[in-house]
């Protein structure tokens, strides 16, 4: 069922607006951006006023942590756009392209290895908001993890970073002890001590950085910080486990450029109503990972990629 007097046409215009029809009625629900779950008291109020002024007072938050108004007629929603802009925000999130970014609360979190909500908010800037207009085979979805623990599950979007903390081990350091601190708080057993001496199986080892300074004799004090890119995830009614590219990254902009290399070349090799991860299948994973870990020609051709007919 779908609403009562408007024409497919215009529930469709207003659906690539952000206004998602409520089944049955010429009322609506607005999808407002969060950036990546994270709102101030200010605009929590503002949404709520908005509730309250054009929808019937109720807030919904979705999986891809945007909060839905609920109950909006179609005689108020130019009103209701105008006031969510007014207080900072704004409406959208559908269609096939880059989809608002999710990201965990890394930032806090006792066992955040990178700053979640300032990575993520990076992204939703560089290619939710500077991508906005440009139309992919498919919508393409990004989560943003702070640790191996995945609490915001970034296999299982298009693509997915999650920090990591790369245990630094000097090795001369060890004295092989009966009882290792290090083996003891390895949540993965990929730390053993055997010969007398520690070994890290890092096949493993998910670089959680759990190790790091817990060792009595300082043989791992430190780990380098990076990210870990997984492509190809999906959930829904076929669910596809995205897999790790092989490199681990301690430069941050260098991540940004695989991101945007997996964009571009989604745009160019995919196929209309194709997800990403169809595409990875159709390709290869190890073609894929070439063109994104190779040379820097996907961004070369941004501009004459962007610019085709798709």
């Amino acid at each position: 069922m779908s609403s009562l007097t408007l024409s497919k046409e215009e529930e469709k215009r207003l659906k690539g607006l952000g206004f998602l029809n409520n089944k049955g009625t010429d009322n609506f629900s607005a999808r407002i951006l969060t950036v990546n779950g994270k709102v101030t008291a200010a605009q929590h109020r503002a949404m709520a006023d908005a509730a309250e002024k054009f929808g019937n007072g109720v807030l919904t938050f979705t999986t891809r942590q945007t909060v839905e108004v609920q109950g909006i007629p179609y005689e108020k929603l130019e009103e209701f756009q105008k006031f969510v802009e007014d207080a900072g925000m704004s409406i959208g999130g559908t269609g096939a392209k880059v989809r608002p970014v999710v990201s965990c609360k890394g930032t806090t979190c006792q066992y955040g290895l990178l700053d979640s909500f300032a990575i993520s908010e990076e992204i939703h800037k560089r290619f939710y908001e500077g991508y906005h207009d440009v139309k992919l085979p498919h919508k393409f979805k990004i989560a943003v993890g702070g640790c191996p623990n995945n609490c915001v599950k970034p296999n299982l979007n298009d693509l997915g970073i999650i920090g990591q903390r790369i245990p630094h081990f000097e090795a001369d350091l060890c004295k092989g002890c009966k009882k290792c601190s290090v083996e003891a708080v390895c949540p993965m057993g990929a730390a053993k001590v055997s010969d007398k001496k520690l070994h890290i199986d890092e096949n493993v080892c998910i670089h959680c950085g759990r190790c790091v300074g817990n060792c009595r004799f300082d043989s791992i004090k430190d780990g380098a910080y990076g990210f870990k890119i997984f492509i190809g995830g999906r959930w829904g009614k076929k669910v596809s486990h995205g897999r790790a590219l092989s490199k681990v990254f301690v430069s941050k902009d260098e991540a940004m450029d695989v991101i945007e290399k997996a964009i571009l070349l989604f745009r160019e090799r995919g196929i209309a109503g194709e997800r990403f991860a169809v595409m990875i299948e159709r390709i290869g994973f190890e073609e894929v990972e070439r063109l994104l870990l190779g040379d820097d020609s996907l961004l070369e051709r941004k501009e004459e990629i962007l610019a085709r007919e798709f």
